[in-house]
């Protein structure tokens, strides 16, 4: 099963998926910020039929595409300079922010740097995490649990806390994206796994490596605590779907998370200009 595929069911490990009443962005004007959802996947959609959907959502989107070598499997994987190249150049132009959404630990050796700093923002998530044999291990499929040695939950946590810090600590990365998922037998005591402690250290990650955090819409998540105790700690945020058409834009939760921490302008991740981005200000 694809990421996508099962983002589409009827629910998500995290919670069940977010579906809003109306496709028009609610309470835009309530923010002094723009719109933006900055994980969206074309897949098998086109960027023509994408882009209606920004303008009647009032949302400008951030196209990513999968990176990293061909051992992920997703409808497309970029892993060459090549590759990149001709996403950037279907993207060029068009009122989109170009992005990727980098996979496992090895990505960056696919690219050249000259290539990466083309992009806007380099997204990634901590969902793909080593197994008990050091294999990468898909967190959301069936089996998965076993894979990763999930008998001890509160061990298991550690090593994900400890995941989530070696992501953003090593990877040059603008955006953390699917903030906080926790695999089934664990997501109906949130609270309980993700404590205060372990929170500040996904934080203080983040704050040392300028990496902005992203409030899901899909999955509806990082719950409110987690997100409280964020801004409280000056964290920036970004707002994203996860979306594949015609879901991408619908922002409910992101924007209702944004409302109840009173979100502004400054609170946001807006793309550094050339010469600032993660993949220029960071070795790898």
């Amino acid at each position: 099963m694809t990421r996508r595929r099962f983002l589409c069911g009827t629910a998500v490990a995290g919670g069940m998926i977010f579906v809003p009443k109306s496709s028009r962005a609610a309470g835009a004007a309530d923010f002094d910020f723009p719109l933006e959802d900055l994980h969206v996947h074309l897949d098998n959609s086109t960027l023509d039929k994408v882009l209606p959907l920004a303008k009647e959502r009032g949302v400008k989107f951030g196209i990513v595409e999968h990176a990293g070598t061909k051992e992920n499997q997703y409808p497309i994987v970029l892993s060459t300079d090549a590759e990149l190249k001709a996403h950037l150049a279907m993207l060029e132009g068009r009122p989109v922010y170009k992005g990727i959404q980098a996979e496992w630990t090895d990505w960056m050796g696919c690219f050249s740097r000259d290539a990466l700093a083309q992009l806007d923002f380099i997204l990634t998530d901590t969902m793909t995490f080593p197994g008990q044999d050091g294999q990468r291990v898909k967190l959301w499929l069936e089996g998965a649990e076993a894979k990763v040695g999930l008998t001890d939950k509160e061990a298991f946590m550690d090593r994900y806390v400890d995941w989530h810090v070696e992501i953003i600590s090593k990877q040059p990365i603008d955006l953390l994206a699917n903030v906080s998922w926790l695999p089934a037998s664990m997501a109906n005591d949130y609270e309980k796994y993700w404590t205060e402690a372990r929170v500040k250290r996904v934080l203080d990650a983040v704050l040392k490596f300028g990496v902005a955090l992203e409030i899901s819409a899909s999955f509806k998540l990082p719950r409110l605590a987690f997100l409280q105790q964020a801004k409280a700690a000056g964290v920036k945020f970004c707002l994203g779907s996860n979306g594949r058409y015609p879901n991408m834009g619908k922002l409910d939760y992101s924007l209702e998370m944004a409302r109840t921490l009173g979100l502004k302008k400054a609170d946001l991740f807006t793309p550094a200009p050339k010469g600032q981005r993660a993949v220029e200000r960071r070795k790898f």
